[in-house]
Order: C-alpha cells, then structure tokens, then sequence
C-alpha cells in the first residue's frame, strides 16, 4: 500500500512540475498579448477571468489590448458588437492558488469608451479604477458577476451597475449611479461614497454602503445576512420596514414613528425618497 501511495505520489509530482514548467509549447512564464480595435460599433467589453491577478487601466487609446504574464491561454476576439477578452487556465484545479499568485493580466481599455462592460470573476483579483474623482470611468451599463475571488471599483460614473457575488469580497468606492443592483450571497461587500438609486439583495452575506447624498429610492431586503446603510444627516426619507424573525433598527430621530416587533416605521426631513426595508431571519441597521 505504502509503495503504491509513493508511485502516485512521485507521478503526481512529476505532472505537476511538468505542467508549471512547460506548456507544450514553450517555458511556462511567458508573456502573451493580444488586441482589438475598439469601433463605433462596439457596444460591450466582456472580461472573463479565473485564477488570475487583474488590472484593468482606462488609458488614451482606441483598441483594448491585454498582456499575460504567466501561464494560460489569452483571447481578446470581437463578437459581432463585442469584444470578449478571457483567460483559460490548464493543470489540477486545486493548485489554482499557486498558479494565481504566479501569473498576472493587465487589460487596457479606452479611457473614453462609455457603452456596457461585463466583468466576471471566479476566483481571483480584480482592481478597476477610474482616473479620479474628477475624471471617472463613464459607463452606461457595468455588470459584475463575482465568485469567490476580490474585486475592488473607483472612480465610476455609470447609468445601471448591476452587482452579484458569493462568496467573494468586493470593495467600492466614488460610485456615481443612475440605479445600482446589488446582490450578495455568502459573500461581503463594501460600498463608499455611493450615490443614487438604491436595489440591495442580501442572502448569508454582509452589505455596508454609505451614501453621499441620497438622490433616489432604497430597497432593502435580507435574509439570514447584514445590511448596514450609512445616510447623510440632511437625508429625506420615508421608512417602511416590515420584520419577520430578525431586526431593523434606526440611528435617525423619525417623526410620525410607528415600531412593533414586526414594523418600523417612519419619516425623516421632508419624507422625498421612500426606503423600503424587508427581513428575514437578519438585521438592517440605518444609521
């Protein structure tokens, strides 16, 4: 038994230093690169990424180019109106620790395309970042679908950012939105300096986001998670939050309060924006 585990063992290790050293067709590390001209007809970018350390740099130029520094295989190919760019990753799923902390992507895209982006990452990094505060990243529909990996955003200007993660961490801050959609699952994510509409979705995960001015509706709904939503003092809202088996509670003196262990009720400043709050077995706290 012993001598068949040390086989295994021996040919198990052979593989893999096989597989992180060669790749068929040349040493492992290598550096590969690809690009696409950006067109006026191209209306969404497409990032798809697993098992990779990411930056994604808006800069002057007309195409979207990516460089990989490290093993995988690098596609950036139009689609009709769309440009795609992906990395496939070989070798045993289990060591894509290692082959993470070995290999990196640099995406460079226009730093005045504004149309749609779709970002999707399973396990891995990604940092996004507009130029400044002064000059974000202006986009019209940013979409992110998120793993189990870490993504951090700054600097947007965007009309509808739709958020979903599990599992995964996500870190936001200067976000400027028409509407934002955020859906969290066994993950945590953290949103700064937020403004606009609010849609926030929490099952078995943690949502902190702080407002800067409050410039739309809110809906909060939370199932077995956290939602911590930080309003400026000067905020105009009306609350209606409804409570099954967890908590809703409020730092803001409300006028015309009616609280029950199912009810929370209420109106802070001038009442504009409504802030609908539902939970389930979790806890809101508006503060």
């Amino acid at each position: 038994m012993k001598r068949i585990l040390v086989i295994f063992l021996v040919i198990t290790g052979a593989y893999i230093g096989w597989n992180y050293m060669f790749d068929g067709s040349g040493v492992n590390f290598a550096k590969a690169e690809d690009a696409v001209k950006v067109t006026n007809q191209t209306e969404n970018i497409s990032i798809d990424i697993s098992s990779v350390e990411t930056m994604i740099v808006p800069e002057d130029r007309d195409d979207v180019r990516a460089e990989l520094n490290g093993k995988g295989t690098l596609k950036v190919k139009r689609h009709g109106d769309e440009i795609e760019v992906s990395v496939k990753r070989k070798g045993f799923f289990w060591f894509n620790w290692f082959e993470m902390d070995q290999t990196s992507l640099t995406v460079y895209i226009p730093e005045d395309y504004d149309k749609d982006m779709d970002i999707e990452l399973g396990s891995g990094k990604i940092d996004f970042n507009g130029q400044s505060a002064d000059k974000p990243m202006k986009l019209r529909n940013l979409a992110l679908n998120i793993g189990s990996g870490r993504l951090t955003l700054e600097n947007f200007d965007v009309e509808n950012l739709e958020s979903q993660s599990s599992s995964g961490e996500v870190e936001m801050n200067l976000i400027d939105a028409v509407s934002g959609s955020f859906d969290v699952s066994s993950g945590r994510l953290l949103v700064k300096n937020y403004s606009g509409k609010l849609d926030a979705d929490v099952s078995s995960g943690e949502l902190e986001i702080q407002i800067n001015q409050l410039l739309g509706d809110v809906s909060l709904d939370v199932n077995s998670g956290y939602i911590g939503l930080d309003l400026p003092e000067n905020a105009d809202f009306t609350l209606n939050g409804k409570i099954s088996s967890g908590n809703i509670s409020s730092n803001f003196q409300l006028q015309d309060k009616e609280q029950s262990d199912n009810r929370l009720r209420g109106k802070h400043g001038s009442g504009k924006f409504k802030i609908k709050a539902d939970v389930s077995s979790g806890n809101i706290n508006i503060k």
